[in-house]
């Protein structure tokens, strides 16, 4: 089922995504079916309609296929030609190199593949030159010669091409998919057998430190659009043989390479089950950034609370297996997923296990801090300034009285008003290149607060709030969308009940979230339900050598992950 190089073999799709217990949101069309049959078959849904479907690809809106999709390789190279020609038009990026095989009864042959897509020094060195020249002292035949032109691809694929990876097709299916995923195929004229060789070769971009998870201390490297160099990062942080990193395609136009990676023994085998089950259950047309996969298999599609995480960082991926999670990495995509995700994880960063207990811990509280003023500092705002006098310091409300005279909108309504402003800003600094959107940001903010302020429109003490607002949202950019719903929604809680409202508010968030669950693990824990291990690394960040387990909730059943020992070396 997991085979990536021939695309399309094996792969299971289904109608639509069931997220958790048989809840989410479907996927795709939801017209085609079923995938192509292996052998040549095709389903009349998918591939060729034949005379008595034509009508019905007609009326779906749907064009007709433009060449044979699957069907066996015919005996005659430009049968093969023809076919394959046919199926991809007119692309003018398909490159056909025709050339004569200089040994055996020198048959014609064609090398097939994407220009730019391809490594053109693999391609002329490993696969042209030893095929097209005589090589003296070369000897490709076998001792009992060849039994017939049949015989070739078996022969080159075993004496002759040195390629690390090279797969017998023997349907056109097979060979125009080897060919959309940036390898070459190898035809010979009297063959029924193709070589799909990998050639892989495109540009991608370098490994560089990610922009959204930002450190002081700790690696610097981050994921990249290839799924093979990310893999191989991975691979670099891990060092085991238990480690099982499984292959998969989703999409039935883009054939997306997916990998699902895990340690064996660690992992919860029922977890592991559990994402394959939802990942096969994909369908869609394309699969371009691991956003769409995140939201197709999560829990709660319809909750602001994400269930399933993502990431840049190699380390964090590495920290996460360990603990028994899964990661599913996509190609074409920096960004990993990560599963099961639990809310605290919006408060914890890599740095917390490089730096100092004290120093993380700190630190660590600073952020929940940062979440609530980002959450409840305006709502607070608009409670005790509407509702709730009685509770300020008689200078204090008599400051915030005075700061108000004049303005023409009630507080509640100053309040939505600034964060619409201050989310535009923001907005337009992330679109505009990167030093131009800096200096806008904070050049806009200080010009608009301090225009708005002289004309009366909003008071002084409302920009404060605001100001406070997003710098605590900047403290907790994993959480930035939640912290701006959540914020909207305790507003408007505040607004016609003060704090009673926010209260209520905040029991209903609370019973949501207790409801939540991340691939069969409840949202809230180790919180809610509580265990003493696992509050080691929730509010604060405990010694290493205290944490002995990994979270009981991820169904480990590996030894302790770090050496017990609350002494230095010498003084036990």
């Amino acid at each position: 089922m997991f085979e990536s190089f021939l695309p399309g073999k094996g792969r299971r799709q289904a109608k639509k995504n069931i997220g958790g217990e048989g809840s989410g949101r479907g996927g795709g069309s939801g017209q085609d079916k079923e995938a192509v049959k292996p052998g040549g078959r095709t389903d009349p849904e998918v591939g060729e309609p034949g005379e008595k479907n034509k009508a019905a690809w007609v009326r779906s809106g749907r064009e007709l296929p433009s060449g044979p999709v699957s069907g066996d390789l015919a005996d005659g190279l430009q049968a093969n030609i023809s076919a394959l020609k046919n199926r991809f038009k007119n692309s003018a990026d398909v490159i056909y190199r025709e050339f004569t095989v200089r040994f055996g009864h020198n048959p014609k042959a064609v090398l097939i593949y994407i220009d730019g897509m391809v490594n053109q020094e693999t391609t002329s060195g490993t696969i042209l030159k030893p095929l097209m020249f005589d090589i003296e002292g070369r000897d490709y035949m076998p001792s009992s010669g060849l039994r017939g032109l049949a015989d070739m691809a078996d022969v080159i694929a075993n004496r002759a091409l040195p390629n690390k990876r090279v797969v017998e097709a023997k349907t056109l299916k097979e060979v125009v998919d080897g060919i959309l995923c940036g390898n070459t195929a190898l035809l010979i004229d009297g063959s029924p057998t193709a070589l799909v060789i990998e050639t892989k070769g495109w540009e991608s971009r370098n490994v560089d430190e990610p922009g959204t998870e930002s450190i002081v201390r700790g690696p610097r490297e981050g994921f990249t659009e290839n799924i093979g160099v990310n893999c191989s990062m991975l691979r670099r942080k891990i060092k085991d043989e238990d480690l099982r990193v499984e292959s998969m395609e989703l999409g039935r136009r883009t054939k997306t390479s997916v990998y699902l990676a895990y340690i064996d023994g660690v992992a919860s085998r029922e977890m592991v089950d559990e994402v394959k089950r939802r990942l096969n259950k994909i369908e869609i047309d394309g699969v371009l950034e691991s956003g769409y996969i995140e939201q197709l298999i999560e829990d709660a599609p319809r909750s602001i609370f994400p269930t399933v995480g993502n990431t840049e960082k190699p380390d964090v991926v590495a920290a996460k297996l360990l603990e028994g999670r899964l990661a599913i990495f996509v190609d074409g995509t920096p960004f990993v997923l990560t599963v099961p995700h639990l809310f605290i994880e919006g408060f914890q960063s890599s740095e917390d296990y490089y730096s100092r207990p004290y120093y993380a811990t700190t630190v660590r509280l600073v952020r929940y801090l940062a979440f609530i003023i980002a959450v409840l500092l305006p709502a607070g705002y608009v409670a005790l300034q509407s509702y709730n006098q009685d509770l300020l310091p008689t200078s204090l409300l008599i400051s915030m009285v005075v700061s108000r005279e004049g303005t023409p909108f009630p507080s509640y309504m100053e309040v939505i008003i600034m964060g619409v402003i201050f989310e535009i800003m923001r907005e337009a600094g992330v679109r505009m290149p990167g030093a131009i959107g800096q200096a806008f940001s904070i050049v806009g903010a200080l010009v608009l607060g301090e225009a708005s302020a002289r004309a009366g429109l909003v008071s002084n003490s409302m920009i404060v709030v605001v100001a406070l607002t997003a710098i605590g949202g900047f403290a907790l950019t994993s959480l930035a969308d939640v912290i701006g719903l959540l914020r909207l929604f305790f507003i408007a809680c505040a607004a016609p009940l003060g704090l009673f409202g926010i209260l209520m508010g905040g029991l209903a968030v609370l019973i949501h979230m207790l409801k939540l669950y991340s691939f069969g693990v409840p949202y809230l824990l180790p919180v809610a339900p509580g265990n003493l291990n696992d509050l080691k690394d929730v509010f604060i960040r405990a010694p290493l050598g205290s944490q002995v387990l990994p979270p009981r909730i991820l169904g480990h059943r590996n030894v302790a992950r770090t050496m017990s020992r609350r002494r230095p070396p010498g003084k036990d």
